[in-house]
């Protein structure tokens, strides 16, 4: 079950959509988008895949920016335009144990992972571990837009 949203997590994830139009082309990852605010609002730090690195996810570019025990993170949220990652094989670390090893309370995403490269159990996870989970299906058909390359047969 996901918690209601509001007009504010509709436009973070907006914003967590518009990163991912950013992403440096792949056939074989998805291009994402995430934004990390805090309690009141402020944005900490934003990402989107291959920022840096041809392997790095948003939600690992944004949660790089910050310490993972900066005190900022009580009570935030972080919004990713694709529902954070539960296995990976490029790095040691899925998004989804990044995020719970932080504070951030909330996860609020509009497109669940397709099983196009894994099964994906990010929210299934984040929510066994006592976070709240928001998933924003209205906004799903503009991450499918940005990765339509991926879902051509």
């Amino acid at each position: 079950m996901s918690e209601p949203t509001t007009d504010q997590d509709c436009e973070y994830l907006q914003r967590a959509i518009e990163l991912a139009e950013r992403c440096p082309p792949s056939t074989t990852a998805f291009s994402v988008g995430a934004v990390i605010v805090d309690a009141h609002g402020a944005v900490l730090a934003t990402g989107y895949s291959r920022e840096v690195d041809p392997r790095e996810h948003a939600e690992e570019a944004a949660l790089g920016k910050l310490a993972p025990d900066d005190r900022r993170l009580d009570g935030a949220t972080i919004y990713s335009s694709l529902e954070p990652c539960s296995t990976r094989a490029s790095r040691p670390h899925s998004c989804t144990e990044l995020i719970l090893a932080t504070s951030i309370s909330r996860i609020v995403f509009a497109w669940r992972e397709p099983d196009l490269f894994v099964d994906c159990q990010g929210a299934e996870l984040l929510r066994a571990a006592g976070r709240h989970v928001v998933e924003v299906p209205d906004l799903a058909y503009l991450v499918r837009r940005t990765n339509g390359h991926l879902l051509r047969s």
